[in-house]
């Protein structure tokens, strides 16, 4: 049976993301990829023309994913740092792409022309519509609320020292969920 173009590059982009988060964009071997995807490796750079766009694809679509789950500057602060560790917790992917971009990068995108600007100014927006804070205040909230929800997955060996020995109980999660939540909801409450 012959598969799909879009058949392909949905294997590509499943495989591809494992091995990103697994060694990074450095370490991640196209021939793994196109090994664990049962294809040619050729089709990956017919597809995405070299690693780096592969990756640049593969972090898009986790951004996607991110943005339509935790819906950003979408209700109270405190619900937004919840869904964001629950996202994180469910699934700590996307933490690990992002940490590979940062050190692959430094601070730059791996895409070029990225709609994750966009985004973070329509969340940082939202926020300083129900805040009152400014532009600049605004933003430096959203970067400490996208922190309080994603650090505790992002360094696990922390939240280890932190919280003792079990800080992935279901009960320590939940626990330490509606602590995130309820400071995030009294750090932004108007005075």
């Amino acid at each position: 049976m012959t598969r799909g173009t879009s058949e392909t590059k949905r294997l590509l982009l499943d495989a591809a993301r494992a091995e990103f988060a697994e060694y990074g964009i450095a370490g991640a071997r196209v021939n793994r990829i196109a090994e664990k995807a049962g294809v040619n490796k050729e089709r990956i750079y017919g597809h995405f023309g070299n690693k780096e766009g592969l990756f640049n694809e593969v972090l898009a679509k986790a951004m996607a994913e991110l943005a339509e789950a935790v819906r950003p500057g979408e209700g109270p602060a405190g619900e937004y740092v919840g869904r964001v560790f629950d996202f994180h917790n469910e699934d700590p992917t996307l933490l690990r792409l992002l940490m590979f971009e940062a050190l692959y990068y430094g601070d730059r995108l791996a895409e070029r022309e990225s709609s994750r600007a966009s985004q973070y100014t329509k969340a940082s927006e939202s926020l300083r519509a129900s805040t009152g804070y400014t532009s600049d205040q605004a933003a430096q909230l959203l970067l400490t609320l996208i922190g309080l929800g994603a650090w505790p997955v992002a360094m696990p060996q922390l939240a280890r020292l932190a919280l003792g020995e079990k800080p992935d109980s279901t009960q320590a999660r939940g626990s330490l969920r509606d602590f995130l939540v309820a400071f995030a909801e009294r750090a932004t409450t108007p005075a």
